[in-house]
Parts: C-alpha cells; structure tokens; sequence
C-alpha cells in the first residue's frame, strides 16, 4: 500500500522500480499493489497509472515477466484516503490481506502525524512501515518518531529508506575495502591525508521547492545520504555481512563522528544565482516558484567530520553536496598522504599524493598513480588504473523494494543511526540559523564559490 500514491515519487520513481521486481520475477507473485491519496480515483485510475509505471519493464521482461506485470495491473486497487481520520485509515488498512507493507510516499512533517494517529493493535500482523528520508527534522524530533514507531512494530518490520545507499553502492565498497590486503592495511590515519564525499548536482529544484525550501543541502543529502557513505566507508571491519554485524559498524563509527565546532572554518554554506547550466540560462534560486528568500537556504553545502576513533582521528572527512552546479560528480576521493622520503631528481608530478576515487554514478574505481613518463624517465606524470564496479540491474528503488518485499534489513536505515545522524548536524544547523556562518553565493553552472574551489585542489 502506497501512502502518496498518486504523488511524484510514486509515479516516477517507486512503481518504475516495483516494475523491474515484478518483471524479473523477483517480487511475490500474489503481490498486489495498492495506490491510496486523497484524489477522487478509482481502480481504473490506479491501474492505468501502473499500466504507464510498468512500460519500461515490461519492454524488458520476458514472457513470464510481462504476464506477471500484467496481472499485477489487473489486481492493483485504489482506496481514497483522508490521513486525518485515522480510524479510516486504520480500517482501510485492515481491509487488505496480510502481510502488508505500507510505504510512506509523503512529506516528512505527515508521515510523522500519521504515525503518531495510529496506536498499538491498529495494524496487521506481520506489517511492514517503510519511511522516506529525511527521517524526523532533529535529534529530539527523531527520537521521538522512533518512540512512536516502536510502540507498533518490532524494529525488524521498520524500513527507513536511504535509496542513495542502495545494495550495490554497500557492497561495491566494503568488496573493495574488505577483500584486498593491498589497501586495508591502509585504509587508516597513518596513510590516508583526507576523505572527500560529493554529490555535486547539476539539477536545480525540479518542482522540488516546496520541500528543499525547507530543507536546504545539509538536510536533504549531508544529514542522511552522505553521513551513511562516509560511515560504511570509515567502518570497521565486520564479522560477516549479515544486516546486524554491518550496521552496528557502522552505528559505532557515526557515534564517533562530529564536526568541529568553530562552525566558520569547519562548515560553509551558500546558494545559487542567475547562470547558465548547458547553454540554458537558469534563474537565481530566490527567484524560483515556491522560494522564500528570507529563509536563507542554502544549496550548496560542506562540512567537515573528524571521526574520533584510534583508527581516523586526525584525518578530515569533507562532505560536500550541492545544486545548480557545473558538473554532476558523485564520488568518494580518498587522498594517500606523500611517500615519507621522495628521492632528489625526479620532476614533475614527483610531488602529488596518490588518490583513489570510487565513483557511485557511473559505479567506477581508479587510483591515481605518478610513473614515469614516455619521453624523459625523471620526469613523473600522472596516471590512472580504472575500473567498472558492479552495475545493479533494478534501480535504486528497485533495490529498495527488494529488500522490503524479501524482508532483508541490510540497506534500511536502523533506528539509532538515524539518530546519530541528526545529532552530528544539528549543531551545525543551529549555527547557520544563528548567523554564525556567512551564506556565500555562486553563479548558476559554476562549481561553487571561487574561493571553495581554490581550496580543492585535488578534485
């Protein structure tokens, strides 16, 4: 049952993915699908909607796939809901066989009133409640939605999805990190300078502007999808790859983390002006339908992490997400720190770190190395040994929907990491609303602001 289902994120974004499970032949095949919304629809409505949804996987599928996604069309069924009257709710819920997974496709601020209208016993046995990010607005907020989450179902039955962090992404790096002696001896403060994680976008709001106005770049990408890369990145090493050993690592490493508190050189944060992205001239975020100029949100944000654990203290994890940009990147940079004695003689690169970059999307490793150059053999240049990773063939989403329907865990956001994540930035937050930070600005297609560039050197 899709809470939202008439909304955006379910037409491009949920059933699309639902799509490939069912035409791979990985979803239930008694699986029905359920849209709900407050629209005045009907099945037909519904089904049309997922006959749209399913085209692309359909085209894909084989025979058997295209019969299962055809009957799953046959069987959707839609139910009008008002979220305000939770007894309703709760006896459209009861209505639909068991075991049932309600995904909440909503805003943030109504997920969380619906959740705290139902009580112990309103739901089905063996229900699953699956949660969009950002999950709760703070700390004190998070903790109590996971309060209120606990009263109705175990912990195993609660998916807080982060679709950025999806099965692929997971196991790309702890592959890498974990199976290969030549770099996890020094994947640690005695090799490793610095960590940079970006999610530079070129997209600016995309009809977004209602929820990103409110939510800003540390909210939308730093708080959730980055501290979660930063943390299976940093993790320990895990018994096994069961959901409970990798996600206590990485619980322990976000308990270990924070960020600076001279908030003026640790975090920067600035917004978008008239430009050009591709040719196309792009207006000033305060200019955008929906903005409210004087909230002063930011759409490109950064922030540093120290990780204080014998195995990173000193080392600076940069978090770095943003809008409006000139480039997309979405890639983790580790930098090596320079070799202990360089021998006099050698020229050119001679004096540049290693790198290796692990990029998320296109998934794709390379490691940045100097050798000797063609033409003179004291003169260093730079080179690079690349690499794809492992390419998922369902979507994020797809990936997401898999692990609820199977009932695995791994890749869901547990309830205390989710805490541990708003409590890393919510002292940065009350610091950029107390104007301790400046709010800096930058031309629309740029890479941000001159002087944060200047200080990048390496990416």
């Amino acid at each position: 049952m899709i809470l939202g289902g008439t909304g955006d994120l379910a037409k491009r974004l949920l059933l699309p993915g639902l799509g490939q499970l069912i035409g791979s032949g990985r979803a239930p095949a008694e699986l029905r699908v359920v849209g709900s919304g407050s629209r005045d629809w009907n099945d037909g409505t519904w089904q049309d909607l997922l006959t749209e949804a399913f085209a692309a996987a359909r085209g894909e599928a084989g025979d058997d796939g295209r019969e299962a996604l055809d009957a799953a069309v046959r069987n959707g069924s839609y139910l009008q809901v008002d979220l305000k009257d939770p007894e309703r709710l709760v006896r459209d819920m009861g209505s639909l066989d068991a075991p049932l997974a309600v995904y909440f496709a909503l805003p943030p601020e109504v997920t969380q009133s619906t959740v705290a209208a139902l009580k112990p016993g309103d739901l089905p046995e063996n229900t699953r409640l699956v949660l969009e990010k950002p999950f709760a607005s703070d700390e004190a907020s998070a903790r109590e939605l996971n309060r209120m989450l606990a009263d109705l179902l175990p912990e195993s039955h609660i998916y807080r999805v982060d679709h950025f962090l999806g099965m692929a992404t997971v196991m790309n790096v702890l592959g890498l990190r974990f199976t290969n002696r030549i770099l996890e001896p020094v994947w640690n403060n005695l090799h490793v300078e610095r960590v940079e994680i970006l999610f530079d976008e070129e997209l600016g709001l995309e009809d977004r502007a209602k929820y990103y106005d409110g939510a800003g770049a540390l909210r939308d990408m730093i708080q959730s999808h980055l501290l979660h890369t930063m943390a299976v990145i940093a993790m320990g090493p895990p018994a096994t790859l069961g959901e409970r050993d990798v996600r206590d690592q990485i619980a322990a490493t976000l308990r270990a983390s924070r960020v600076p508190e001279d908030y003026e050189r640790s975090t920067r944060r600035a917004r978008w002006t008239a430009g050009e992205i591709d040719g196309e001239e792009v207006e000033a975020y305060v200019d955008s339908p929906g903005v409210d100029p004087d909230r002063e949100t930011e759409t490109l944000a950064e922030v540093e992490i120290r990780i204080e654990n014998d195995r990173w203290a000193g080392v600076p994890f940069i978090l770095r997400s943003g809008k409006a940009l000139g480039k997309t990147r979405q890639e983790a940079v580790i930098t090596f720190k320079p070799v202990n004695h360089l021998p006099g003689g050698f020229t050119g690169s001679a004096g540049e770190a290693s790198r290796l970059r692990i990029s998320f999307a296109p998934a794709r490793l390379e490691l940045e190395l100097n050798v000797n150059g063609p033409k003179n053999v004291f003169t260093l240049e730079r080179t690079g040994l690349s690499a794809p990773m492992h390419k998922s063939a369902m979507t994020p989403y797809g990936e997401v929907l898999d692990g609820i329907l199977s009932g695995d865990p791994l890749v869901s956001v547990r309830a205390d990491i989710a805490e541990e994540c708003w409590r890393i930035v919510d002292p940065v937050l009350k610091a950029w609303a107390d104007g301790e930070v400046a709010l800096e600005t930058y031309p629309a297609g740029s890479m941000g602001p001159a002087e944060w560039e200047s200080s990048r050197t390496n990416l």
